[in-house]
């Protein structure tokens, strides 16, 4: 009887140590996961900056070809 109460309680002894191994894994985890959901919301802001830049850059090419225009009319009408 002595024999089972000991092999169940080093059986228990044994569970315990794994299983706080495998909840100090799923800790880093929870926080690895965290630090990619945040590099993830980064990620959508700088896309969404990116996208509002190149709105603002076809505005402006389009300013400079408007100016470009209207210099070559001022240069066609000094007769160059």
């Amino acid at each position: 009887m002595w024999v089972w109460i000991a092999v169940v309680a080093i059986a228990l002894i044994v569970l315990s140590a794994v299983a706080m191994k495998v909840l100090g894994r799923l800790h880093g985890l929870e926080r690895a996961a965290r630090k990619l959901q945040h590099r993830q919301e980064e990620a959508l802001e700088l896309q969404a900056g990116a996208e509002r830049l190149q709105v603002t850059l076809e505005a402006l090419q389009e300013r400079a070809e408007l100016a470009h225009d209207q210099v070559e009319q001022i240069k066609a009408g000094r007769g160059r």
